[in-house]
């Protein structure tokens, strides 16, 4: 059986009847004159575990992630078990995957890396919805129900509370914004079978249950919503040490934008390891037999260089991605 270790402990039905405003064609990236900026963010991850006599197989998602927008200029990992390992690349996710089978005793793993995140930025009026029939064959894998993101039972929900707001970037706000008005960030309040239901039932969790909430909802009024996994750099110290952190990535316009739903993080310093459906696609390590885990030790450091170009991540009001929709939009050809 896999043990998975996520930030913060680890056919769907479509809804006929909403009508919405209509997609506004004429409202394009194009048009918004996007701007650009770069973070330089340094990484430093230890993990500790103590294997059992018969070894265990472990899949860890712990590299950052090269996307059109996040470069890795320097990265090192170091095992001190002397035992073969292989990373990775899914080519449609850039998901990174790291995997070995570890040897009775102590398996400690310190991963660093340098990562320049150059942020597209753009005016969020200008960002609408994608019609369903126009959203790239790559995209639609994210506009589904999955395992812990079960849109197909928030129909009615999703329909009475953001049915009829323009379809647009604003819309995608007023849903992250409700999530994080009726679920209080609350350590050790969920564990790895919690889902988006559980959540809205609960009104209590952590990062990744903000996440699956958020995603569940925009699904459910068939926005392309996933499960985006990285650093909480910027949280309150108060809420504990740094740590992983769960937040969501929805399709508008062209391209993949950055919401954090549990409002813990600053956005421009998130530091992405890996996207997926939910949490199961990304838990930062699913482990195959007998471990115990020691609590993940995680430094992240932004380096502010002016004559580099480089500025600290701050809150900001503009729209942040850093992956554009592979593929184009789908086009239909006329009998």
């Amino acid at each position: 059986m896999a043990t998975t270790q996520s930030p913060n402990p680890p056919s769907a039905a479509r809804n006929p009847t909403a009508r919405p405003p209509a997609y506004p064609a004429q409202q394009t990236t194009a048009q918004a004159q996007p701007t650009h900026d770069c973070v330089r963010m340094e990484l430093q991850i230890d993990l500790s575990y103590e294997v059992d006599q018969y070894g265990a197989d472990f899949v860890f998602n712990i590299h950052a992630a090269q996307t059109p927008n996040q470069s890795v200029s320097a990265e090192r990992l170091v095992i001190n078990q002397p035992i073969a390992h292989q990373v990775h690349t899914d080519p449609a996710t850039g998901n990174r995957y790291l995997r070995l089978h570890g040897e009775p005793g102590t398996l400690e793993l310190s991963y660093s890396a340098t990562v320049d995140i150059n942020h597209y930025r753009i005016d969020p009026t200008q960002l609408a919805e994608v019609p369903v029939r126009r959203l790239p064959q790559e995209v639609m894998g994210y506009i589904y129900p999955s395992r812990y993101c079960q849109s197909d039972r928030l129909l009615r929900l999703a329909t009475n509370e953001f049915g009829a707001l323009w379809q647009g970037h604003s819309r995608v706000q007023a849903i992250c914004d409700w999530v994080q008005r009726h679920v209080a960030f609350t350590s050790n309040t969920s564990n790895s079978n919690t889902s988006a239901v559980d959540t809205l039932v609960e009104q209590v969790g952590v990062c990744r249950d903000f996440a699956h909430l958020m995603i569940a909802l925009c699904r459910a009024i068939n926005i392309p919503a996933r499960f985006t996994t990285g650093t909480d750099f910027g949280a309150d110290p108060a809420l504990g040490p740094p740590d992983f952190h769960a937040y969501v990535e929805v399709y508008l316009g062209d391209r993949w934008y950055i919401f954090d739903p549990s409002g813990t993080a600053i956005p421009m310093g998130l530091l992405r390891f890996g996207v997926g459906r939910d949490a199961a696609d990304v838990a930062f390590a699913t482990i195959f037999g007998g471990v115990w885990a020691k609590p993940p030790v995680i430094h992240t450091n932004a380096i502010q260089d002016a004559a580099r170009g480089f500025e600290l991540p701050r809150h900001c009001t503009q729209a942040l991605s850093t992956d554009h929709g592979a593929g184009v939009a789908t086009s239909f050809v006329a009998p």
